[in-house]
């Protein structure tokens, strides 16, 4: 189908691409141990993209050729009306890749992830709330396009998620983990899950008992989970093109960086960030886009400066450049956008007891437990989950709630020590609209900002 769609659309288009995709998915979730509800869907369909003097998408979910052909006709009228229509085209790709572990998503059936949750469940069951969720996802997709690309890739993904709460002397408080895998059941951690989980229950409990922090300036050493945060929110997202660019303004937002001259500092030159999908397990993993263009590893923010953008076909081609492979769809009905994938802070080369070194008044801010963050990706807040006073290098006890609220340059600008650890958490990042939302991974050490405002 895929071939005579493109022979159908080339006939009539300067350029013509078409994905097919189909998508099964699952998912559970458990609720103080009971169980909740349970997921399942499976979808198929093409989309087909044809550039004449503007660009035109469609699609369709049949295999019938005759709906098919007046769904590309009605693309290639639409393509006839003036518009944008420059595309990135690029040397033709033949390739194919697989990720799908050696524990097959397929050969587990939803009464071994009912299973899974309820293991997970009796970890925390100390908590007066618990809801355990687990979703497995399994892809296969075709790209083609009239310069004789083909590429095929078959994954899966893996997701899980909790949240558990604590009640105790008139006070709640309550935390959150995301993790996921691209592969089979094979990559699936639930020691890590199981420790966390257990962990933060314990933590809760002491976290109601903690005293507020006195506001002031502090010097602040932040944990992966932030550093995560930090780096999809303040670099992935303000440097995906279409938003600097303007075309995500009324959907997404927009970004700090339009309108700037490149490279741009944004901070200290101990700060580099990250993007790259090949990392191998990751949950944003994949070697080719939706758009047939080869992965590879790029730096958002090198040594303090932004360094490069994130672009699909259609940004490439508006900035003179090659795409980097950063065209994500969530699902065959949904066009390819400028995404992240797996973005993190690049670790520097201090352990975790050199960061400490010299401080002598500062606050540890290990997890958060609530981000905001404006529109253009500039201001932006953090409240600490797990935290700590810091007292001539050395942790003095608990600090309940600590806000950190700054902006994009101001934060990085501080940081001037980077750790060697490097830690990820996993999410569904939305994007777009319709929204669609595509698995990521984000990431990074332990950081030091020096004199912050903590309140």
């Amino acid at each position: 189908m895929l071939d005579r769609i493109l022979d159908y659309a080339g006939s009539k288009s300067a350029f013509a691409d078409a994905r097919f995709m189909e998508i099964e998915g699952r998912g559970a979730v458990i609720r103080n141990g009971e169980f909740d509800e349970s997921l399942y869907s499976n979808d198929s369909g093409y989309a087909i993209r044809v550039v004449n003097d503007s660009i035109a998408m469609a699609y369709v979910d049949s295999e019938d050729w005759d709906k098919v052909r007046a769904v590309v006709d009605d693309a290639v009228l639409r393509s006839r009306r003036p518009g944008k229509n420059r595309i990135y085209r690029g040397r033709s790709e033949k390739a194919s890749w697989s990720e799908i572990g050696s524990d097959h998503v397929r050969d587990h059936s939803l009464g071994d992830m009912i299973a899974i949750l309820k293991e997970a469940d009796s970890v925390a069951e100390e908590a007066n709330v618990r809801i355990s969720a687990l979703s497995d996802r399994f892809v296969h997709q075709v790209y083609e396009n009239t310069d004789g690309s083909h590429v095929e890739g078959t994954y899966s993904r893996i997701f899980f998620n909790y949240l558990v709460g604590v009640s105790e002397n008139d006070r709640y408080e309550q935390s959150s983990e995301e993790f996921g895998w691209t592969g089979g059941y094979d990559a699936f951690d639930f020691k890590t899950i199981s420790e966390t989980m257990k962990n933060d229950v314990s933590n809760l409990r002491e976290i109601i008992l903690a005293p507020s922090v006195e506001p002031g300036n502090f010097d602040v050493i932040v944990g992966p989970e932030i550093s995560g945060i930090v780096a999809h929110e303040s670099a992935g997202h303000p440097t995906e093109y279409d938003r600097i660019a303007g075309r995500e303004a009324a959907l997404a937002g927009e970004s700090f960086l339009t309108g700037k001259t490149f490279p741009y500092r944004i901070g200290s030159e101990k700060v580099s960030v990250i993007d790259d999908p090949t990392l191998k397990g990751s949950y944003g993993y994949y070697l080719y886009d939706d758009e047939g263009v080869r992965a590879r590893k790029r730096y958002l923010y090198r040594n303090g400066y932004t360094s490069e953008f994130l672009i699909n076909r259609e940004s490439a081609a508006w900035i003179g450049q090659e795409s980097n492979g950063s065209g994500r769809s969530s699902s065959w009905d949904m066009e390819p956008l400028a995404r992240m994938s797996t973005t993190y802070i690049e670790p520097g080369d201090y352990s975790f007891e050199e960061l400490f070194e010299g401080v002598h008044r500062g606050i540890y801010i290990k997890s958060f437990t609530e981000w905001n963050i404006d529109d253009i990706r500039f201001n932006e807040r953090y409240v600490g989950k797990e935290a700590y006073y810091i007292e001539n290098g050395d942790i003095k006890g608990r600090v309940r709630r600590p806000i950190l609220e700054t902006n994009t340059i101001k934060f990085y600008s501080a940081v001037d020590a980077v750790g060697k650890d490097l830690h990820f958490s996993a999410g569904i990042c939305g994007k777009g609209d319709p929204e669609q939302g595509v698995e990521v991974w984000m990431g990074g050490p332990h950081m030091r900002l020096r004199n912050m405002r903590v309140k």
